[in-house]
């Protein structure tokens, strides 16, 4: 009895697949193509329109196009920068105002002090007194002789007198 059962189960299997209603069939393998050549095929299969725009062209499809023409540079697009728009005296000419008034070497904290007691300088930093110090600083270093300050002891400056 099991072997009418085995060979009634082959002989629906063998049916179908000779009708071919149910049998699967190998599906055809995608062709594997070049982006200019998978581009070209979807020009070809698109309907003309009777729009006069020309497409637009999004980021990525101007990258591509930029990497196939071996220029990285055109593809890339970078945001504009944002300037801040600054309102009234530099720090730096805020100090040179100071300490040409002074007439004495101050210290960076006695400087800020006076700007801002007098509306020279704003600032919403917590520290300002070392912002100050650190730009005299970096002046000093950068300009050389040529620098507006000049140290004369630790933590006091004044105007150099080449300048």
């Amino acid at each position: 009895m099991s072997k009418k059962i085995k060979n009634a189960k082959s002989t629906k299997n063998t049916a179908k697949s000779s009708t071919g209603s149910k049998a699967t069939q190998p599906k055809a393998k995608k062709k594997i193509v070049s982006l200019a050549q998978y581009e070209a095929d979807l020009k070809a299969d698109m309907v003309p329109t009777a729009s006069v725009e020309p497409p637009v062209q999004d980021d990525v499809a101007v990258t591509v196009e930029a990497i196939e023409k071996g220029n990285l540079a055109d593809g890339l697009t970078f945001p504009a920068a944002k300037l801040r728009k600054r309102s009234g005296t530099s720090g730096l000419d805020a100090a040179v105002q100071i300490l040409a008034e002074a007439g004495e070497p101050l210290t960076a904290g006695e400087t800020v002090k006076r700007m801002l007691e007098r509306d020279l300088w704003s600032t919403g930093g917590k520290t300002p007194a070392a912002t100050i110090y650190a730009a005299i600083l970096r002046e000093i270093n950068v300009k050389g002789a040529k620098s507006r300050f000049r140290k004369t002891e630790r933590g006091k400056f004044t105007l150099n007198a080449d300048h």
